[in-house]
């Protein structure tokens, strides 16, 4: 009788060591999961940012011309363009007469980049062919048979010559007009000029920007 006491004494403190174990197994796993959550709050991290913004803007491009003396410069953006004024009488042609025209072109006031002109012309009628021509270019603007100057197109070209010659524009400084490159326009006839005849020679200055960036 006593020994069956003794067991179930036994048997219950069994029970309540086994007992006591699992909750210190489960304080220990809910400790566990209470660091668990700390350690994962202190993964946060800071956050910043930069950022840059460009502003861009095109310039302004814009070539004019001078046909005469003390007279405006202006926009002969189409063909025919100016009427040039020559100093001899050009429709009363004979062979080798020689007449003589001045002409100006510089970048407007608003002009934001230098320029290369390429010079380039267009002969059309019975006497184009027998018309040849030479340009100079001059310190003042003028053109007659004392005129002298650089040689910007040589003597003898065809008025149907194509990219004849180039030469540099400077744009102005402080919302100015660029310096003008005066020129002088020389034109002879040939000995097969046609009696009666007519012909023009348009000339074109193409002008293209030169940009700052290259």
């Amino acid at each position: 009788m006593s020994t069956s006491t003794s067991e179930h004494t036994t048997t219950e403190q069994a029970t309540e060591r086994g007992t006591r174990r699992r909750g210190i197994v489960r304080a220990v796993l809910a400790g566990g999961l209470v660091l668990g959550v700390g350690a994962a709050v202190t993964l946060a991290a800071w956050n910043d940012s930069e950022f840059a913004t460009g502003t861009f803007g095109a310039g302004s491009f814009n070539l004019e011309g001078q046909e005469t003396p003390g007279g405006a410069f202006s926009d002969h953006e189409t063909a025919p363009g100016a009427a040039l004024t020559f100093e001899v009488e050009p429709l009363n042609l004979a062979p080798a007469d020689v007449v003589y025209a001045p002409f100006a072109v510089r970048l407007d006031a608003a002009t934001t980049t230098d320029a290369v002109v390429t010079l380039s012309s267009v002969g059309a009628g019975a006497n184009a062919a027998n018309l040849t021509y030479e340009i100079l270019t001059t310190d003042a603007f003028g053109c007659d048979a004392d005129t002298t100057g650089g040689e910007l197109v040589a003597a003898g070209t065809a008025t149907t010559a194509a990219d004849a010659a180039t030469f540099d524009l400077t744009q102005g400084a402080a919302a100015a007009a660029g310096d003008p490159v005066n020129l002088c326009l020389i034109v002879t006839a040939g000995d097969g000029l046609v009696e009666g005849g007519a012909a023009t020679v348009t000339w074109e200055f193409a002008a293209e920007s030169v940009s700052d960036n290259d």
